[in-house]
């Protein structure tokens, strides 16, 4: 199997748990584009939020924002958008509100990260990616045509997967799902890491078997399963680790530089 671009998620794979890319993470990296192997790095975050692990790091890597909703060259070119419907997004989120007061609803469109208020879980956030969320009128926001890529909501851990499993059964042509147990991402149906990966696969001229990619978490689920080589991180849950191919080290001990190094990719150090 020839490896000729490999994508990975960020947080729990690529980033440490308090946040930073490793030396040898790194020097991965930057030894895969000197061997003309595209690294990309593919997120439920948006742009804003990737942007500045890759400017300290270094390098101009494509990116797979909102987990498919939205990917960008290494230009930041827009190769694909795709956004909630005005009627998905006003009855999901006049659902939120009846049901789930008590939590946090992000509005992420395009470049934007729109809230109703800068409160503690969205200063946290920002703290730990250092985009900078917008106070807008969600209502306002659709009047004027302003749609999200992806809704977020923040609540705590058993809110969240309540969240998950009623709004999804409400909501067919959404697709719901925890990327933490505090975090859970709305999106169109149709979105998804492995399909932000078979527009970037498209751009380069590959096929999903030269693709390798590293996740740690159930929104990884359709990108490890759709490419060649599909690995999880030794920190994942026990059922991510089952479906993938292969299981490396954890995002703690380098598990994106172990498997490269195993299989040739790039030099031991």
């Amino acid at each position: 199997m020839s490896i000729k671009i490999v994508f990975s998620d960020i947080d729990g794979t690529f980033l440490t748990n308090d946040h930073r890319v490793t030396e040898h993470t790194q020097r991965t990296v930057k030894s895969l584009l000197s061997k003309g192997i595209p690294f990309v790095l593919v997120s439920a975050r948006m742009p804003e939020a990737i942007y500045p692990i890759t400017q300290s790091i270094g390098v101009t890597i494509p990116i797979i924002s909102y987990s498919g909703g939205l990917v960008l060259t290494e230009k930041e070119q827009v190769l694909y958008s795709r956004e909630l419907t005005e009627t998905d997004c006003r009855h999901v989120l006049t659902d939120i509100e009846e049901h789930w007061p008590e939590v946090t609803v992000n509005y992420y469109a395009g470049r934007h990260w729109y809230v109703r208020q800068i409160d503690s879980r969205v200063q946290t956030e920002m703290d730990i990616t250092s985009a900078q969320a917008e106070p807008a009128d969600f209502d306002e926001l659709m009047d004027r045509g302003i749609l999200p890529n992806k809704i977020l909501i923040m609540a705590d851990p058993p809110v969240c997967e309540e969240m998950e499993q009623k709004l999804g059964v409400r909501f067919p042509g959404l697709n719901v799902v925890r990327s933490a147990p505090m975090l859970l991402e709305i999106m169109d149906r149709s979105v998804s890491k492995a399909t932000g990966i078979e527009v970037m696969l498209k751009h380069f001229g590959w096929t999903a078997d030269e693709a390798l990619a590293f996740g740690d978490n159930y929104n990884d689920t359709e990108m490890l399963q759709y490419v060649g080589c599909g690995v999880a991180m030794k920190n994942a849950p026990d059922a991510i680790r089952a479906l993938a191919d292969e299981v490396t080290e954890t995002n703690e001990n380098d598990g994106i530089y172990v498997c490269l190094r195993k299989k040739g990719l790039i030099p031991a150090e």
